[in-house]
């Protein structure tokens, strides 16, 4: 049908076909998600059952008779001058529902696609000329309005790949055409936002090198190296570290602007994506021994020739444990365990490099799994778990493989003690992708239970301390399909997940004791070492708000022996900062003070923000309030620390002490009017004991009430001390009146 064309490479618009560029009027956003639904179904019929499910997340009663209605005024907006009661020629009814029947040529994304692959059989001026149009027709990310709905995230994928080629093919036609000055600046910003395009970065690198900027071209492959290790994780590619070789050693293939840049035989496909994900050091160029390996890893140079990074003794491997660092390649001494290990990991990693050198599927698999092995290292080893682990659930969803993205983040069992997010934002996006991810996978297939349980699993593990029912429910669903698939590995992560979930409310370590109980049996009978551990870290936090310290002794001493043989050193956090709690427990405050102050050091850089921010203040806080000394909570701070303490998420819950202890009654009194419920999390019931007791000194009965109806079902608790971490004593004296 001419007369109408559409735009969806940006917001979802319409515009009539006369030549004046007039917008058509499509009303409402339903409108707009009609249209834009069909527009990805391209000319194919969609059931009206399927559009009431993709307009709504929980259709209303007269959602069919809704769509009835916003095809009505499609239609009147799409054919204004058609005649009553013919039949529509644009917007059909087609059996049980309806189809859009759009020419090819009238929107805009399908001509994109047109024009890319014609570009490619144009001669370069032409091609270039077409590109450029095409990459005018973007006004924003595809599909727009609608990037978060499940039905066009494929097609969106889809387009932004191939925008990303089209921009690369620009670049590459530039070239061929000698003029590389063109193509830099719009490579360097194409960079910035796309820093996986490993073609991208060897096309600024040559256009750089073209013009006679050899420096610059390797400062830019030193980045491209720089950039993948840190945002992704991975090596560059073999084409990237052969177009280094030939950079350094002026070869003659790259002086020939006139030869198109897609007969370089350095050049990796155009359809390469995000390129392929590396979990292991790569070999540099066989053909030149004097290059120095792209992949010598952030900022090491080297003066000599280097072997293979494969075999470079001087890279740590990410199983290395504990932060151990090697500054030079260790003497020979195969007779050595260490060596043995190290010889072993070097001919692994080779293998893996020959056997799946163009699997960037499996490789992004694989590198979840390094990921995991890597956040139980602690300290920069987690927090670099953490930030690749978002980047590669990015990457995979770029697939538009719903199966792919499940396994990715579903193989992210790394176990959790700690109810407090340590990067809230990522947590976010992460529980989003599971979300889309569920809602993509095929419903009911008895195959993809187990990824549907591990993205049950990885929600409740994430949205731990929030409020709202989709968190337990998700852990409740979770634990009831491993159970039913009867998967070791699996039940002990949805415990994982059902354990995150278990602080709704006070009075709930009877419950996490028994998920403690069984993820330790579970585990020594299968050998899930991580999960044993996490069963007697959780077991040590139960048995501690129970009172019963002599068995949450032997939990802590039996989570120490195993991780001093597993190398798990994150696991000394928590019992060093269980020595310091049982201390305060026990009657002896002043021991308890310097034993938090240095349990607070063995914190800094352990990678858990979530943990260590405001937990020094609030312990020193808690003991203060228990033990009846004054509030001060760093009485001596070092010389040109700042004596404010960083509260964290506890500043609520301190600053009616703060004010009190400074007579400022009235702002306390304010402050303590205004205090939130806690969140759910290990710290809930030295929250609310720490407001019951903050409303006993100011006298606010209606607040003090508050506070104890949420802390009775804790009665017979330490407060605090099912966090592992902290004391407020007997939650009992929180709940009498005392002078």
């Amino acid at each position: 049908m001419v007369g109408v064309v559409f735009g969806v490479l940006g917001p979802t618009v319409a515009f009539a076909g006369d030549g004046d560029g007039r917008e058509l009027a499509l009303k409402g956003p339903r409108h707009r998600a009609v249209l834009a639904r069909l527009i990805v179904a391209r000319r194919r019929v969609v059931p009206m059952a399927r559009l009431v499910e993709d307009l709504w997340t929980e259709p209303p009663a007269g959602a069919v008779g809704a769509v009835q209605t916003f095809v009505a005024a499609l239609r009147r907006a799409l054919e204004p001058d058609r005649p009553p009661r013919t039949p529509a020629r644009l917007l059909v009814t087609d059996g049980p529902g309806y189809a859009l029947r759009a020419a090819p040529d009238t929107v805009d994304a399908w001509r994109f696609e047109s024009a890319l692959a014609g570009a490619a059989d144009l001669p370069a001026p032409a091609a270039l000329s077409t590109l450029e149009e095409a990459l005018g027709w973007w006004r924003g990310p595809a599909y727009a309005e609608f990037a978060g709905e499940d039905w066009s995230r494929a097609e969106r994928a889809r387009l932004a790949e191939l925008r990303l080629q089209a921009v690369e093919r620009r670049a590459e036609t530039l070239l061929a055409l000698g003029r590389p000055a063109d193509a830099v600046p719009d490579l360097d910003a194409h960079l910035t936002d796309h820093p996986w395009r490993e073609n991208a970065w060897r096309l600024l690198a040559l256009a750089l090198y073209r013009q006679h900027r050899q420096g610059d071209a390797l400062a830019v492959l030193r980045r491209a190296r720089t950039v993948l290790a840190n945002q992704l994780g991975v090596d560059p590619s073999p084409h990237l570290r052969h177009l280094q070789s030939d950079i350094l050693t002026h070869s003659p293939h790259l002086d020939h602007p006139s030869r198109p840049a897609l007969d370089d035989p350095a050049q990796p496909p155009l359809t390469q994506g995000r390129g392929e994900l590396r979990t292991q050091p790569s070999q540099p160029a066989p053909d030149n021994p004097a290059q120095p390996p792209l992949t010598q890893g952030r900022g090491e140079r080297r003066a000599q020739p280097s072997r293979p990074a494969l075999d470079d003794p001087a890279q740590p491997p990410l199983t290395q444990g504990r932060g151990e660092r090697r500054t030079q390649p260790p003497q020979p001494a195969p007779d050595t365990a260490t060596d043995g290990t190290a010889q072993l990991w070097t001919q692994a990693a080779a293998a893996y490099h020959r056997t799946v050198a163009g699997g960037a599927r499996t490789r992004l698999h694989s590198t979840i799994g390094l990921l995991r092995n890597l956040a139980v290292t602690g300290g920069a080893g987690l927090a670099e778990a953490r930030r690749h682990r978002t980047a590669a659930i990015a990457a995979a969803e770029e697939f538009a493989d719903p199966e792919l993205t499940a396994r990715v983040i579903g193989a992210y069992d790394v176990p959790a003690i700690w109810t407090r997010a340590d990067d809230p934002t990522a947590a976010a996006q992460i529980v989003a992708a599971a979300e889309r991810t569920l809602r993509a996978l095929p419903p009911g297939t008895p195959a993809q239970a187990p990824a549907r349980c591990r993205l049950l699993a990885t929600i409740a593990l994430e949205t731990r301390g929030a409020t709202g029912r989709r968190g337990p429910e998700a852990a409740r669903e979770a634990e009831t399909l491993a159970r039913r698939l009867d998967d070791p590995a699996l039940l002990a992560f949805a415990l994982n997940g059902t354990f995150m979930q278990s602080c709704t409310r006070a009075g709930l370590a009877p419950q996490r004791d028994a998920i403690g109980a069984e993820l330790v049996e579970l585990s020594a009978r299968h050998g899930l070492v991580t999960y044993e551990v996490l069963g007697h870290l959780i077991r040590l936090q139960a048995r501690a708000a129970l009172g019963d310290l002599d068995a949450a002794d032997h939990h802590a001493a039996t989570a120490d022996r195993l991780a001093e043989r597993h190398e798990l050193p994150l696991v000394g956090v928590f019992t060093e900062w269980y020595g310091a709690l049982r201390l305060s427990a026990t009657g002896q405050p002043a021991a308890a003070e310097k034993a938090y102050r240095a349990a607070a050091t063995r914190l800094e850089g352990a990678g858990m923000p979530g943990l260590e921010r405001g937990l020094l203040p609030l312990a020193l806080l808690c003991l203060r309030v228990t033990h009846g000394h004054p509030v001060d909570p760093d009485p001596d701070p070092e010389p040109g620390q700042d004596p404010r303490p960083d509260w964290g998420p506890y500043r609520p819950w301190a600053e009616p002490f703060t004010l009190l202890e400074a007579g400022r009654r009235a702002e306390a009194r304010t402050a303590l009017r205004a205090l939130p419920e806690p969140s759910h999390d290990l710290l809930y019931e030295a929250c609310c004991a720490l407001e019951a007791e903050a409303a006993r000194r100011l006298g606010d009965r209606a607040a003090l009430e508050r506070a104890r109806d949420r802390l009775r079902p804790a009665a017979a608790e330490l407060a605090g001390a099912g966090s592992g971490l902290l004391t407020l004593g007997p939650v009992e004296r929180y709940l009498t009146d005392r002078r």
